[in-house]
């Protein structure tokens, strides 16, 4: 079992359900598990659920609502196992992703972080084994030459156990 802070982004009815069928193709790990989202504490094992949401509830207070647009995406090999995920990066609202991330993660969560791997703002829309099949997806995606924008409103704090989440507490953003 474990603890994560996602955010599950404000978008569009149409651009929602286009990363949706996108995802329900070519993201067969996480499409039944979760809806598209953003990911700010990944997996943590060593607290309680109370200290968890006590932590971030303290980290997210004034925190400001984040706008994000996207117009690409990209691939992005796993830092666990042989899997190279494709990523809808935003190209506005990434370094105030960044910044909440580094918040909420300041304190207690802070020997949490794992430094061995780059923090990279993404929503992800596919996933393979395949780099060359990811790569691909990247490529088609970018032809058609997308825009999507939302808004960060709200973190989810969940728990994750048996390939289930559970929604533990929802906090506004101001």
């Amino acid at each position: 079992m474990s603890y994560l802070a996602l955010a599950y982004p404000d978008l569009d009815k149409t651009d929602f359900e286009l990363i949706q069928r996108h995802r329900k193709e070519y993201d067969s790990l996480f499409y039944d598990v979760v809806d598209p989202h953003f990911s700010f504490i990944f997996a943590v094992h060593d607290f309680t659920e109370e200290l968890f949401i006590e932590e971030i509830t303290q980290k997210a207070k004034d925190q400001k609502k984040i706008n994000f647009v996207f117009r690409c995406a990209t691939i992005s090999k796993d830092g666990f196992e042989d899997t190279y995920h494709v990523f809808l990066v935003p190209d506005e609202g990434h370094s105030d992703i960044i910044r909440l991330h580094d918040v909420l993660y300041s304190g207690s969560l802070k020997d949490n972080l794992r430094l061995d791997l780059d923090y990279i703002p993404h929503l992800a829309i596919g996933s393979s084994t395949d780099k060359y099949q990811s790569k691909r997806l990247a490529e088609e995606w970018n032809k058609k030459e997308i825009t999507i924008k939302g808004t960060i409103s709200k973190l989810s704090i969940i728990k994750y156990k048996d390939n289930l989440v559970t929604l533990l507490k929802v906090i506004d953003l101001v």
